[in-house]
């Protein structure tokens, strides 16, 4: 017997961590935790991180039942501890996090070292004559900041854009934690897992910096956000990586897909095919198409990059789905799980 479940999420996790020390030894590079600065070492941040998800799950559920009656407390807690966190509950979250926490920082470390293994392989050039194909001749972030403005629109749309760094390890902890059916949360890890491994091959297939970075006249423009200082300090990162010889950073610029649109389009199609909630459908997708439009507007990406992040996210959640036992309806916007909410898809050997 083997569950497939968690050998596609441990598998990917694996093959990732194993590129990511044989690209970093190979060319010299440090395998870095790009967290560890300010969140501590890894071997301390995962328990916590396992305890977060228990804590957020039992914490604000006994205050609420218990009215703030500590006589109350513990038999709330050992009701749900026995009820929700039973031994495959607990399986799912160690093995989704640990999956996924791998998977990231390796990404983290890939995309660092892509300047070195690329060298002065770029097709910025290339792709901004694509959109300007597209565009009928004219450069699509410049209609962009006609159209829209180049204030107001700037601000509310760098806050849906950052928004995003939140929104990934929430939306995890949210299927791994509360999904009803164990095999939601593994589909949803599995799904991650895929479409960070799939944007990592995109960038070394088809490496760009993005157009912002490129061409960034094309930008100044723009009134000062949030996104103006990220984007500062991801080309000072850069520079100090590539040319300064700094050793003790990661530099975080890197296309060609783009996991924005991937990840914001993943989560909008779990929710859509394992929530009922109308208004939370409205609003993670509306959520990515405002992305979509700001990856283009700041210029983070070019037009064929959101079309690539866009297919990572279609071919990410159809192979989780397949991987955890997923049946798709065809003439609705539904799955149709082959498991229970006590065990993930089991196959005979």
């Amino acid at each position: 017997m083997y569950r497939r479940a968690y050998v596609t999420c441990i598998g990917i996790a694996a093959v990732m961590g194993i590129l990511a020390f044989v690209v970093s030894n190979h060319y010299g590079r440090p395998l870095l935790d790009p967290e560890g600065k300010f969140l501590g070492p890894s071997w301390a941040r995962l328990p916590l991180l396992l305890f977060g998800a228990l804590l957020l799950d039992l914490l604000p559920r006994t205050l609420w039942y218990s009215k703030l009656r500590p006589s109350a407390m513990s038999g709330i807690v050992r009701q749900r501890l026995r009820t929700h966190w039973n031994r495959e509950r607990v399986t799912l979250v160690a093995v989704g996090i640990v999956s996924f926490y791998i998977t990231y920082v390796s990404y983290r470390n890939l995309k660092s070292s892509l300047p070195f293994v690329r060298g002065d392989v770029e097709y910025d050039r290339e792709l901004m004559y694509l959109d300007r194909v597209l565009f009928f001749g004219q450069d699509p972030p410049v209609v962009l900041h006609a159209v829209l403005g180049e204030s107001v629109s700037a601000h509310f749309l760098s806050y849906i854009y950052l928004w995003f760094l939140p929104l990934v390890p929430l939306a995890l902890t949210a299927w791994l934690v509360w999904s009803r059916n164990i095999s939601y949360g593994y589909w949803f890890a599995t799904s991650q897992c895929l479409a960070w491994s799939l944007g990592t091959l995109s960038y070394y297939a088809l490496p760009t910096k993005g157009p912002g970075f490129e061409y960034f006249s094309r930008y100044t423009d723009l009134t000062h956000t949030p996104t103006t200082d990220l984007m500062n300090s991801l080309a000072f990162a850069r520079a100090d990586v590539i040319h300064g010889g700094v050793t003790g950073i990661v530099q975080s610029v890197a296309g060609f897909a783009s996991l924005h649109c991937a990840i914001t389009l993943l989560v909008a199609l779990m929710v859509q095919f394992t929530l009922r909630n109308r208004v939370l459908k409205i609003v993670f997708w509306a959520n990515f198409s405002i992305t979509v439009v700001a990856t283009i507007y700041f210029g983070w990406h070019y037009l064929a990059d959101d079309v690539a992040g866009i297919m990572i996210a279609f071919v990410s959640f159809y192979l989780g789905g397949l991987a955890t036992g997923q049946k798709f309806d065809k003439r609705s916007l539904r799955s149709h799980p082959t498991t229970t909410t006590s065990a993930i898809p089991v196959e005979k050997a």
